[in-house]
This record gives structure tokens, C-alpha cells and sequence, in this order.
């Protein structure tokens, strides 16, 4: 059943951009989500495959299925592959004692691949395994190595488990932070997210606790994804603004002691139109799965990969060189966002060696970031056009340099999902004039020489007829450092 059945939710479709989303603003990131591929036939099938994980060493990819061979509804199944380049093999079932005559879907594994964590069906339509607590109940199953059998699931037990809805879990690397689904009593809305930590690996999981009204709303939230340090979270909601009924957010935090930013919207490189979720990171944290029931897919619900990638060009130039480097080791030992873009795309809050080796994995190469719907590089000498460099959109010079000023009209294509508020409109139906303001040139200073634009600005996007009031438009700020590269990112 799908979340939108369950929940009897209708969610309107609203406009989103290219780029991060929170609470209708768009959100600064240094990192983007490429578009997402689905895994092929071999892992999905005409039947449902969802709610997937992935081993530490991102050979074994578990999800559960109800597709035919296994023990009941739905099991939890696994494919193997030789590499990290290689292609999934066909999926084998776990088979008993993990799987039953009953539902087992979710599937969380522990970084040693010793400890399995699973859920039953939300919301059942078959009867409960045994020995639960409440309706859905998360379990547990462990072996010894990773050679032998899975011994006979135990259930969490209570105060993980409750009289409501506990599903979903997911566990940080070091086995310290469990994070579930739950409708238990104490919540935001009506499904939240909690957490549970505990000292050690030995130790019980203590009381849960909400993860918080930043992270929870009035809305669903469900079915989350916890990086392997416990400082990334992606998750599904219905909350507004989305594209579709159910979308992916995503919440960071500086450590696990400080609070949990404010999601933001993964944007529709992820999102579609339909139901996306159940997410899970790769070890690396380079890609992110999950499980969507999009048009194009082999069954009800398919899984898809994303990458996510960091932004290493720094100054804007489509090119990962020296100037790139100059700007990190000015901000070495600092928190500068811009620059921080490892170990993982989001960075860890100080710019060092593990950003230093991030771009330098990236050095002399020309850099395509998925996100651009136009970028114009502003190094024309002559002429009127100004060539976009990421696609077709080339705009066109007004008046040539003002003073510090360069303006740029330019009719924009529009993604298909930003329709939804003026369902008449054709790709070139607006009107974009923006603005550039040039830092004065001054040679005791290369930075300034190199990148004499300081500030992009949108002076106003209108209906090419002008007829209607500014359209509301956003462009991604130019850091002081950037080079006379425009880049949009989408329009809502």
C-alpha cells in the first residue's frame, strides 16, 4: 500500500527549484544532488523492491520485496556484487529464520555486518509476527561473521517498540544512535521521527526521544537515513513545499551534540511527482538510494541511485585549478562552507586535509554541475550574446558595461515542475533582467583581478508581456571569490 493511501494524505504540488528548498527558501549548501538513476532490472522487478541498505564495504545491497520465491508478504533480499564498479547480481532471499510467513521490509545493517535491523509492514495487512509489542514492531537478528546464519530475530522490546507504529530504524556507524518511525504519543504530527542512543554496543537503548520540532512538524515524517558519524540525516515528508505526495529532506548537524539544522528539500534531480523515500547512504556518503514509485520504473516501487556531489569549483569557473586552491588554504583551519567539502560532500565543519584531498581528486578537470540551467561566464570581449556554457539559453547584452554594471536579458526555460503555478505557461514565457556588480581592479590585489564580479542580483522576472508582477526568482549568491560565472539555479 502505498504511504499516500495509508495515511490519507493529499499534498498539493508545488514549485521547487534546482537547488535545496527550506520552508520556501532556498537553502546554502556546498554539495548537490546529481540525478538519480534507477538500479535496472536485475534488482527491480515487476513486483515492489524498497527500503534498502547497504554493507561497509557497499558490496551487499539489502531490500525488501514481495516479489515471488520468497516466505511471505514481503522479505528482506540481498545482491551481491565483485566491486564498487560492478553491476548488482540477481537478489538472493535471506530466507528463514529472518524471513517468515509474515513482514519483513526496512532493512538496516550494522557497519560489521553483524547485526541485521528490520520492520514489519506499516500498516499491516497481514497478522503480526509474534512476541511484539505494539502493531509494528521493529527486530532483530545477529550472527557471528559474516559467513554464518542469521540467528532467530528477537524483537527490540519496549521502550523501543510501543503500543503504536515503530518502524524504519537506522543506526549511525560506531552502533551508538538509533533513529525510527514512530506514531507513538509525544510527537510533532503524525508520524515522527525518535532517537535512541545508548554508551556501548553492550548497553540497552535508552528512552527515546523526539528528534525534534526543527526536524518534526505537523506533517509525516518517515522512514530516515542516518550517515555512519550520525551528522547527516535524510528522511521522507509530505511536508511543504514538495514535488510530489511524499519527498526526501535532508538535516545536518555540527555534532551529535548540537541541535539538527533545518531540512531542506533534496529538489527534483531526487524528487518526483510521486512517492520517494526510504533512503539510505552509500558508505562513502557519495550516493544516496531510496525507493520511488516514479513513472518509468519496472514495478510498484523501484530503488534509484543519486550522487552527491561536491561543489570544488570554487570561484565558478567550470575548471578545478590553482585559484581553487589558493581559496582553500586561505580558509584553512576555518569553518568556511564554501571550501569545506570533506570527507564528505557536506564537509565536518573546519577546512583541512580532508578537503584538500577532496579537490585535489577533482584537480584539472572540467567541472558540469547537474543543477545549472544556464551558465554564463561573462568572458565575451565583443558582441551581444553571452554564451551559456551548460546548455542552449544564450542571453543577451544590454547596453554593454554601465559604470559597474553589466545587464543581461534573457528569456528562461522553465522546469516543467514550476508549471504547477501558472499552468499556461510555455518554456519562454518570462522575462529574467539581472544585474552584476564588478569589484574596481586593483593590482596589489589577484584575487580581485581574477574575479572582478562581486554581487549577482535579479533586478525582476516578469510574463514577457509584463503584464504581471515579478515572478519571484532565485539565483545562487556569488561568493565574494567567484569569477564572472552567472549561475541559476530555478525559478518558484
Amino acid at each position: 500500500m502505498s504511504k499516500t493511501g495509508y495515511l490519507r494524505m493529499v499534498t498539493t504540488m508545488c514549485g521547487v527549484l534546482g537547488a535545496l528548498w527550506s520552508g520556501g527558501q532556498a537553502a546554502k549548501a556546498d554539495f548537490t544532488i546529481g540525478k538519480a538513476q534507477n538500479l535496472g532490472q536485475i534488482v527491480n522487478s515487476a513486483s515492489s523492491v524498497a527500503g534498502c541498505c547497504l554493507s561497509a564495504d557497499a558490496l551487499e545491497l539489502y531490500f525488501g520485496s514481495n516479489q515471488p520465491g520468497g516466505s511471505g508478504n514481503s522479505d528482506i533480499w540481498v545482491s551481491t556484487r565483485q566491486s564498487t564498479d560492478a553491476p548488482w547480481g540477481p537478489p538472493a532471499n535471506l530466507g528463514p529464520p529472518v524471513n517468515t510467513q509474515y513482514v519483513e521490509r526496512s532493512p538496516s545493517l550494522s557497519s560489521d555486518g553483524l547485526t541485521l535491523y528490520f520492520s514489519e509492514n506499516y500498516p499491516s495487512t497481514s497478522p503480526f509476527r509474534p512476541g511484539g509489542v505494539g502493531g509494528t514492531d521493529m527486530w532483530m537478528a545477529t550472527r557471528t561473521s559474516r559467513n554464518d546464519p542469521w540467528t532467530v530475530p528477537v524483537n527490540l522490546g519496549a521502550p523501543i517498540n510501543s503500543a503504536g507504529a515503530d518502524f524504519s530504524p537506522t543506526t549511525s556507524g560506531d552502533g551508538l544512535i538509533l533513529i525510527f518511525t514512530s506514531s507513538r504519543t509525544g510527537g510533532s504530527g503524525g508520524l515522527d521521527l525518535w532517537m535512541s542512543v545508548r554508551a556501548t554496543v553492550r548497553d540497552p537503548w535508552g528512552v527515546p526521544v523526539s528528534v525534534g520540532v526543527g526536524v518534526n512538524s505537523p506533517s509525516h515524517e518517515l522512514e530516515p537515513a542516518l550517515s555512519a558519524n550520525g551528522l547527516a540525516l535524510v528522511f521522507c515528508s509530505d511536508r511543504g513545499p514538495n514535488i510530489g505526495s511524499f519527498d526526501l529532506w535532508m538535516t545536518t548537524r555540527k555534532s551529535r551534540q548540537d541541535p539538527w539544522s533545518p531540512p531542506v528539500n533534496l529538489g527534483p534531480m531526487v524528487n518526483s511527482i510521486g512517492e520517494d523515500g526510504s533512503p539510505a547512504f552509500a558508505p562513502d556518503m557519495r550516493t544516496l538510494y531510496f525507493d520511488s514509485n516514479r513513472q518509468g520504473g519496472f514495478g510498484d516501487y523501484d530503488l534509484y541511485e543519486a550522487p552527491i556531489i561536491p561543489i570544488v569549483d570554487f570561484n565558478g569557473d567550470g575548471k578545478v585549478d590553482l585559484v581553487d586552491l589558493v581559496m582553500l588554504i586561505d580558509n584553512w583551519g576555518t569553518n568556511k562552507t564554501l571550501c569545506d567539502i570533506g570527507p564528505v560532500p557536506w564537509g565536518d565543519g573546519q577546512v583541512d586535509e580532508k578537503d584538500l584531498e577532496v579537490l585535489m581528486s577533482y584537480w584539472r578537470q572540467q567541472i558540469n554541475d547537474p543543477t545549472l540551467i544556464a551558465c554564463w561566464e561573462l568572458d565575451e570581449v565583443s558582441g551581444m550574446v553571452a554564451a551559456d556554457s551548460a546548455g542552449t539559453n544564450n542571453g543577451t547584452l544590454v547596453g554593454g558595461i554601465l559604470g559597474s554594471h553589466l545587464h543581461i536579458s534573457h528569456f528562461l526555460p522553465i522546469h516543467p515542475s514550476l508549471w504547477t503555478r501558472v499552468p499556461s505557461a510555455s518554456p519562454r514565457d518570462y522575462l529574467v533582467i539581472m544585474g552584476v556588480q564588478r569589484q574596481k581592479r586593483k593590482e596589489e590585489s589577484w584575487k580581485q583581478r581574477i574575479t572582478p564580479i562581486t554581487r549577482v542580483f535579479v533586478l525582476f522576472v516578469a510574463k514577457k508581456n509584463l503584464d504581471s508582477c515579478p515572478f519571484g526568482f532565485l539565483i545562487s549568491d556569488n561568493h565574494s571569490y567567484r569569477s564572472t560565472t552567472i549561475r541559476i539555479t530555478g525559478c518558484g
